[in-house]
């Protein structure tokens, strides 16, 4: 049974003596816990540990799985450049796991590789284990845009490569939880914050992994967390695993969620295979969505269906639809989200064409294949995607940042020729200011240009 077991572990810098120069005593109960996960993990005398991080090389579209013979780190980024590792990396393991991933249909390998030094998510598990007295070589592996399922998938090929190796192989999943848990925090308080945590924690002390794959994608974009991508491979390094949970602790006294859970490896469990459970679950969610959608939304999901499945646009519009998609005409944007994640967008700011409903063809086609941002969209994809349509308002001058409400307004930032459009109500636009900078960046507009500012309603259909 190469999967001895896993452990869950977060990465806050401030825990390391050097670094946090007497404030880690706020955090005892964290190092407590994470001393005590680091001496169960030198018990299991691993031959290798397999780290995932949120703060290694991360592609959208590519699991990238570091190169080379080896890596150091410091905590000078920290104010701490005396305190280093060194580490050696298991290279026929990678090779291995890259050699699985690729029979699993998965994108990933050791290309692009940024900065080869080990990044503080990874530093930090590394220095308990090393201090615990675990010395092997690790596998370290990044996150990526990629869909729940895709993650566990990825810990699949993990423990399909270390089980043809024969390692004995820990897995160390590195991760904070929530950052918005406290008004004074770093990043400030969203009621999405602690729900998370409770629900991520209550996943981790059940060994519920089912949890970790079908968490609201909107919860935990609100909830600014870190690591439940990682979470995710882990469980899937576990897959078919009967394990014996134990949730060593969770603080969010900083602002940040820290929690440390272990999971020893008890013997085979059919039970718990979860990526066909996820899968069902999924499909089930989609056909929901999908059944709810408004004319609007239904008229975009055939526009681009159209368009991919046939490489034809719509040449006529469906029969039957409301007055108020033929018989006006406004700017549209349709929006593209896949597995919780931005999939294309493009709209346009005012009419283009005879009606909305046009409006909504035109768009929908290039959301779906003209977005710079990503590649067309595929056939496979077609039923994993969500759509939204936002029909806009005739855009109205300010004079101040004050008129506007990130909820109610969306902005357009304009210098010369160039204009930046931000729509309203978006996850993780808080404020005004950022609302401005996003659009202005968009625009190609710097900060120290004069721009002015329009603002406009929109009426969003799902």
């Amino acid at each position: 049974m190469p999967m001895l077991g896993a452990v869950i572990v977060p990465h806050p810098p401030l825990i390391i003596p050097t670094v946090g120069r007497g404030q880690e005593r706020q955090v005892q109960a964290t190092i407590d816990a994470y001393r005590t996960a680091a001496r169960q993990v030198a018990d299991w005398m691993p031959e290798v540990l397999v780290i995932s991080s949120p703060h290694t090389v991360m592609y959208a579209d590519y699991f990238h799985i570091s190169p080379s013979a080896g890596a150091s780190g410091s905590m000078a980024s920290f104010g701490a450049p005396q305190t280093r590792l060194e580490v050696k990396y298991d290279t026929e393991l990678r090779r291995e796991l890259v050699r699985q991933a690729e029979t699993a249909g998965l994108q990933a390998g050791t290309l692009g590789e940024r900065d080869p030094s080990l990044d503080h998510g990874t530093f930090l598990p590394l220095y308990f284990l090393q201090e615990a007295g675990v010395d092997c070589p690790i596998l370290r592996i990044g996150l990526s845009g990629f869909s729940p399922l895709q993650h566990y998938q990825l810990g699949q090929c993990v423990a399909k490569a270390v089980d043809r190796l024969g390692r004995r192989a820990v897995f160390a999943a590195s991760g904070d939880l929530s950052h918005k848990l406290h008004d004074d925090g770093p990043y400030g308080y969203a009621p999405e914050g602690p729900v998370f945590d409770r629900r991520v924690t209550a996943a981790m002390a059940s060994g519920d992994f089912l949890q970790f794959l079908t968490m609201d994608p909107a919860l935990c974009d609100r909830a600014a967390e870190c690591g439940l991508r990682s979470f995710q491979i882990m469980a899937g390094a576990l897959d078919g695993l009967g394990v014996t949970p134990e949730l060593l602790s969770y603080e969010g006294v900083t602002g940040v969620g820290y929690g440390v859970a272990a999971f020893a490896v008890t013997g085979p469990d059919e039970n718990r295979r979860f990526a066909a459970q996820c899968e069902e679950i999924e499909r089930a969610r989609l056909a929901d969505v999908k059944a709810a959608e408004d004319p609007w939304v239904r008229l975009a999901r055939l526009s681009l269906e159209t368009y991919v499945r046939t490489g034809q646009r719509l040449h006529t519009l469906p029969d039957g639809l409301l007055q108020e998609l033929t018989g006006k005409a406004a700017g549209a944007f349709v929006s593209l989200h896949a597995h919780g994640q931005l999939r294309g967008c493009i709209g346009t700011t005012g009419p283009t064409t005879a009606s909305v409903a046009w409006e909504i063809v035109q768009n929908a086609v290039s959301a779906g294949a003209r977005d710079p941002r990503f590649p067309p969209v595929g056939k496979d994809e077609l039923d994993t995607l969500e759509y939204s349509v936002d029909v806009l308002g005739e855009p109205e001058p300010i004079s101040s940042p004050a008129q506007l409400d990130v909820k109610k307004y969306g902005v357009i930032v304009s210098c010369g020729s160039r204009r930046g459009l931000l729509l309203p109500d978006l996850d993780g636009v808080d404020t005004v200011e950022r609302q401005i900078d996003i659009a202005r960046q968009k625009g190609g507009i710097s900060a120290r240009e004069t721009y002015t500012l329009e603002r406009f309603e929109v009426v969003r259909h799902t």
